[in-house]
C-alpha cells in the first residue's frame, strides 16, 4: 500500500503563481490545495495540509496576520512564507510568528522544494531525540555535550555550546536573532553580542571561518545551520 501524498495548501492571489506552483509541484507527487486570499485559507484548512505555503501579500488580510491566526488554531503544518526580496522586517516576523522557512520572489521551483522538504525533515525531528548531529568532519553529541571535528574534541565555553546546541537542535531552520538571544541569554537584546560569540564559534568549528560551511548567515534575518540534506541528523 503505497503512502498518502504529502498535501501542500498554496495560498497565493497571483493565478500564474498558482498555476506553476500546481504544476511543479504536481510533478514531484504533491496533492495541491489552493486559496487565492486568506478567507479562502481557512476554509481550506478542513483539508488538512502537511504544509503550506503562504504569499504574505494577500487582497484582503495581512499574511503576517493570516500566519498568525494559524498558529493561534493550533495549526502544526510547517510554513513556508513567499516575500518580496527587500521585505527582512516582514520575513523576521513571519518566523517570529512560527514560520518555519521563507523563498523570496522571485525563486525557482528547486530551491522550493528544497525549503518544503527541510520543513518537513524538521518537524518530523522535533517530535523525537535526535542526540548525535554530524555534517562532515563535525559531531555534535547532544547526550554527552561532546563537540568534535575530524575526531578531535573541539573545547567551547557553555555559551557557546549552548548557541551551537540551539543551532543543532533547529538544523535547517532560519532562526531569527531574537529569537537565539532570547533562547541563549535571555535578557539581552543587541544583534552585535550575538555576532561576535558566532565569529568565535566559526573560528573553533569551520574550515575556513570567513566562508562557513556550517554555520550560514541569513542577512538581516539570523542564521541557519546547514541544510540536513548535506547534514543529516543521526539517532
Amino acid at each position: 500500500m503505497s503512502a498518502a501524498p504529502v498535501r501542500v495548501l498554496v495560498i497565493d492571489d497571483e493565478p500564474p503563481i498558482r498555476k506553476l506552483l500546481r504544476m511543479g509541484l504536481g510533478t514531484q507527487g504533491y496533492q495541491v490545495v489552493e486559496a487565492p486570499d486568506g478567507q479562502a485559507a481557512l476554509e481550506r484548512l478542513d483539508d488538512k495540509p502537511d504544509l503550506i505555503i503562504l504569499d504574505l501579500g494577500l487582497p484582503d488580510m495581512q499574511g503576517l496576520d493570516l500566519l498568525r491566526r494559524f498558529r493561534d488554531q493550533g495549526v502544526t503544518a510547517p510554513i513556508i512564507v513567499l516575500s518580496s526580496r527587500g521585505d527582512e522586517a516582514g520575513k523576521v516576523q513571519a518566523l517570529d510568528l512560527g514560520a518555519d522557512d521563507y523563498v523570496t520572489k522571485p525563486f525557482g521551483l528547486n530551491e522550493l522544494l528544497a525549503r518544503m522538504r527541510a520543513a518537513m525533515r524538521h518537524r518530523l525531528q522535533s517530535q523525537g531525540e535526535h542526540p548525535v548531529f554530524r555534517a562532515r568532519d563535525l559531531s555534535v553529541d547532544l547526550v554527552r555535550r561532546i563537540v568534535k571535528l575530524r575526531d578531535a574534541e573541539v573545547k567551547l565555553s557553555p555559551k557557546e555550546y549552548d548557541l551551537l546546541r540551539l543551532l543543532v537542535q533547529h538544523a535547517g531552520k532560519v532562526l531569527t536573532h531574537r529569537f537565539m538571544l532570547r533562547e541563549v541569554w535571555g535578557d539581552i537584546s543587541d544583534p552585535q553580542y550575538l555576532r561576535v560569540y558566532i565569529r568565535a564559534l566559526r573560528q573553533k568549528i569551520e574550515p575556513n571561518p570567513d566562508r562557513p560551511e556550517y554555520i550560514l548567515t541569513e542577512t538581516g534575518i539570523g542564521y541557519r545551520l546547514k541544510d540536513p540534506d548535506e547534514a543529516p541528523i543521526q539517532a
